[in-house]
């Protein structure tokens, strides 16, 4: 049985916020105040600003001199350009890992059994955990750390919860897509780092 995993203070607040992003306590434009959320949460400022600082690298915030932390003006655009650098990364990801993929995909295959029950459960916050989780398991089996890295500072798994809840760019059949990749890799298709990289750019939104 794995462990479980333990976040650490800056994970956990830069989650709580974007919590607060995704459902709206937060609306596009609003001001986050630093020292607020540091004091609702009972934790000092330092691990808040981290946070801050990290979400806005990732475009969610942006801060101004004298004006402080407001959240960005998102639009689909925004959301859909971080499809195709996903897609390149692994497209050369699935190439790497295809040699030991086509030998075990059995780090690929719990994911998506996963996915059957919450594809039948309509479970969307299940369905998001499990896609992240294969894609970095995909990614994971390059064994590219630089690539990993690079992938990891994407911010998948936020984008993707943008993408389904601002957006509604759902999947109704989360698990096949997800099995049609396995598959590929089980049968040495030639073509599989171009079938994920379509597969990848299938989800973007559509501005």
């Amino acid at each position: 049985m794995a462990p479980p995993v333990v976040h650490s203070l800056r994970e956990q607040i830069r989650e709580h916020i974007v919590e607060g992003i995704v459902s709206g306590r937060w609306k596009p434009g609003e001001r986050i105040v630093e020292r607020r959320i540091a004091t609702e949460l009972e934790v000092s400022q330092t691990p808040v600003r981290e946070a801050l600082r990290e979400l806005e690298s990732l475009r969610l915030i942006e801060s101004a001199p004298n004006k402080g932390v407001r959240v960005r003006n998102l639009t689909a655009a925004d959301l859909e350009e971080i499809y195709p650098v996903r897609a390149g990364l692994e497209q050369i990801a699935a190439e790497l890992a295809a040699p030991a993929l086509a030998k075990d995909t059995s780090a690929l295959e719990p994911e998506v059994r996963a996915l059957y029950e919450a594809d039948r459960a309509s479970d969307g916050e299940a369905q998001v955990r499990h896609t992240v989780a294969f894609h970095r398991e995909l990614v994971r089996a390059s064994g590219n750390s630089v690539l990993l890295h690079t992938w990891e500072s994407l911010g998948i798994e936020i984008w993707t919860t943008l993408s389904i809840r601002w957006l509604g760019t759902v999947q109704e059949k989360y698990a096949e897509e997800h099995q049609a990749v396995v598959d590929a890799f089980k049968r040495r298709d030639p073509r599989v780092g171009e079938l994920v990289k379509r597969h990848v750019l299938d989800c973007a939104p559509r501005a």
